[in-house]
């Protein structure tokens, strides 16, 4: 078996999170980090491949995403996969998620995997829908919200949170997974995992390399057109009220909530 898992790079959770006005698109200067939901996504490969159940002869990771890129990639090595394919190139630049779907799909054709896992969703965009448009284009089915996998002849029998409780769905291979957090608890890279993440097969591919038609990608490929981008009004101050007199205290916070008629 080959498992295949989709990790990205996202602004460290101490950055804050904002919107170049220029380009419409998320701010990605400051520092940057794996995103930790796919290290769920990798911890789920390795228990996979500990389990024993079935042999899993390889763990790709596998990213789309400009040069700084490879740290993810790295990171995501360090926890455990044998190798990585970061798809990149100018041209994949400002594609929205039907866009970016498209393009990764594209990259795993070429690795031919028996199970695609990802998190539940990426930490910056916040979006949930890309393993569902990746598993579209690959036409294998597809589940989302797992938080728990058994390995059966041909399959995998999963368990899914859902609004009004669990689901159980049973699932041919080859799928694509996407996790919930809840699935596991990622586990720490090792030092000497982490020194050797460096050497471990990096093949970097660009858009042309995996047949991905340029008109179906980047900004002008994309669906979604961003409009303006504006910070939120700033909050009035509130009023103060010194406690110096506790009976005319009480009387300004009754006459305060009366007038807004909250009593």
């Amino acid at each position: 078996m080959k498992i295949c898992v989709l990790v990205k790079e996202v602004p460290d959770a101490a950055v804050e999170k904002r919107i170049d006005p220029s380009t419409g698109r998320m701010d990605r200067s400051g520092e940057k980090n794996l995103n930790p939901y796919d290290t769920h996504a990798i911890e789920a490969a390795m228990q996979i491949r500990e389990g024993g159940a079935v042999q899993v002869d390889e763990i790709v990771a596998v990213t789309m995403g400009p040069e700084s890129a490879v740290r993810a990639l790295h990171k995501a090595v360090s926890l455990g996969a044998d190798r990585s394919l970061h798809l990149t190139d100018a041209s994949l630049a400002g594609s929205d998620v039907a866009a970016t779907g498209y393009a990764l799909s594209k990259a795993l054709e070429t690795e031919a995997p028996d199970l695609v896992l990802l998190g539940q969703q990426s930490d910056d965009g916040e979006c949930y829908t890309i393993g569902a448009v990746v598993a579209d284009h690959l036409r294998m089915p597809s589940l989302t919200q797992v938080i728990k996998m058994d390995l059966e002849e041909g399959g995998l029998r999963c368990e899914r949170q859902a609004e009004y409780g669990y689901d159980t769905v049973q699932i041919q291979l080859p799928a694509v997974i996407s996790v919930g957090d809840a699935i596991n608890e990622p586990r720490y890279p090792s030092l000497k995992a982490i020194m050797g993440a460096r050497k471990k097969p990096l093949q970097t591919v660009a858009a042309g390399e995996v047949g991905i038609d340029a008109a179906k990608v980047g900004a002008a490929g994309s669906r979604v057109k961003c409009g303006e981008f504006h910070d939120p009004p700033a909050k009035a101050a509130g009023q103060i009220i010194d406690d110096e007199d506790t009976t005319e205290t009480v009387e300004k916070i009754v006459a305060w909530l009366d007038e807004r008629k909250l009593i």
